[in-house]
Formats: structure tokens, sequence, C-alpha cells
């Protein structure tokens, strides 16, 4: 993925449910669209391609429970991550909504279009399938235990995480924030190895579960999302479009953000967008 600093540190507090979440209003002045980071990510990290997408849409993006800046502890079953969601969208009275959601996000999104159907008008599924586990993903979990999670400077937390076996830690350096004489993660690395065991499974039904139109997005080289697998999920679910990122990897919004808001540009053009929210 493309190298870029860390996020900077923005967003207001909402209470939904007992919890604390942040939550980022990127502006814009169409339809909402709410977009739902992946494990270890938090609201900001959809920058660059808000700056995109708020010609044609309102976005709003926010910390889910352990990531970013929103209040830590489980549980961290789906159906929190679903309810949560569900909660944020009518406490900001922004539903129905077109929702973006990448890697577990994007399971949380469909997961809540099958169960709130009220409240989605549109789904854009960013790099993950209907199937989360071996053998159908080869390694649908990142083993994060031990991870370093302070280091006196950022290059310094960059090349501990290096160590660990990850080539490009700039994905996880969008979590890292200044801390006291040096740096720091927001996650807590035991609470992203439990995030992401609740995220594995076969998830067919919630995928088949809502009638939407909806946009699947395949990076080129995903280690998440087999081809096979994507060309199912378009087979199987009626109104369903894949668009295919040649040279991006899982995080496609990172990778090839001009082509990445572009389609999702196109999609939502081919809506009834006046249905899909107030202008």
């Amino acid at each position: 993925m493309a190298t870029r600093a860390p996020c900077p540190d923005q967003g207001t507090s909402i209470r939904v449910r007992g919890r604390r979440l942040s939550w980022v209003d990127f502006g814009g002045s169409g339809p909402p669209m709410v977009a739902l980071h992946g494990s270890f990510g938090r609201a900001s990290v959809f920058t660059p391609l808000a700056e995109r997408l708020t010609t044609r849409v309102r976005l709003v993006a926010f910390d889910q429970r352990g990531h970013g800046m929103a209040d830590h502890g489980g549980p961290f079953t789906r159906e929190e991550f679903i309810a949560d969601a569900a909660a944020v969208i009518d406490t900001l009275g922004l539903g129905p909504v077109s929702l973006l959601g990448h890697s577990l996000g994007g399971i949380t999104a469909y997961q809540l279009a099958a169960r709130y159907p009220e409240l989605v008008r549109a789904l854009v599924i960013e790099d993950v399938g209907a199937v989360l586990r071996n053998p159908e993903v080869e390694h649908p979990l990142l083993d994060v235990r031990g991870w370093p999670t302070r280091a006196p400077s950022l290059e310094a937390l960059a090349e501990a995480i290096k160590a660990r076996g990850v080539p490009d830690p700039s994905y996880f350096l969008q979590s890292a924030v200044a801390a006291g004489d040096g740096w720091r993660l927001l996650f807590d690395p035991d609470e992203m190895m439990d995030v992401q065991r609740h995220g594995l499974g076969d998830w067919w039904p919630d995928w088949l579960g809502s009638s939407c139109p909806a946009l699947l997005l395949r990076g080129g080289h995903s280690t998440l999302l087999p081809r096979d697998l994507a060309a199912e999920m378009v087979r199987r679910r009626p109104r369903t479009t894949l668009v295919e990122f040649p040279t991006a990897g899982h995080w496609i919004h990172d990778d090839d953000p001009d082509r990445c808001a572009n389609a999702i540009l196109r999609f939502l053009t081919g809506l009834e967008l006046p249905s899909m929210g107030n202008p």
C-alpha cells in the first residue's frame, strides 16, 4: 500500500449504547454515506478518499469499539459491532444511508444491511468476502500477540512492527499518536486478536440477506478476497457489481484512491440519489 503519515487526531465524541465512540464528519452536501474501517483502523483512515467523495456525498465515519479514540473493552462480537453502527446512524439521524465498509468493516456493513434494511440504501464493500476463514482465505487472521505498542519515535515504532514480519506498517501507523516523549498505538493487540477471531466465519446468509444495490471492490493483489469468491458473491446476489483494481492490495482506498473514488461515484450515480436521503 502507499505510505503516508499517521492520521491527525480529529473527531467528536458520541455516546451510544453506553460507550463513547469518536466520529468524523468529512462534510459534503450530498446524500449521507457512512464509512466503517477495518480491524486496527480508525475513522480518519478515510481522509484521502473523503477528499474525492465529498463532491457528491456527505461522508461520516466513526471509530468502532476498541479502535482509535473509542472506548476500549469488549465484547467484540459481530452483533455488538452491528448494533453500534445501527445506533450511530440512528443517533446522528443519517438513515437511510449508503454504507462503505473496508475489510472487517465490510462484513459489518452487509450484516447491518441484512438486519436493519430500513437503514441502508446501498452497500460498497471493499475487499472482503462472504467467507472469512481457512481454507477459503489462506491467512484470514494477523497474529499481533506481543506487538510493541510504544516507541520513542514514529520511526522506531515502524521498525518494531516491521520486525514482527510486516514489510509495510503504514496502515497500522495511521493509528499511532504522539504520547509524552514517544509514540503509541491506539489499539491493544490482545483486543485486536479478539476482534479478528469474531470476524472469522461463513457469512453467506448475511451477504445474501439484503436486496439493496451493492458494489464489491477487489484489489488485484488481495490476500483476503480470492477472485473466485468475489465472482461467486456477484453471481449469487442480485444487484451486485464487481470492480477490480489490478495494482491494489487489500487497502484499495490507499493504494488507488482516484480509481476507488471514481468507482464509488459511478455506482452512486446509477442509483436514485434523491431516495437515499435528504440532499
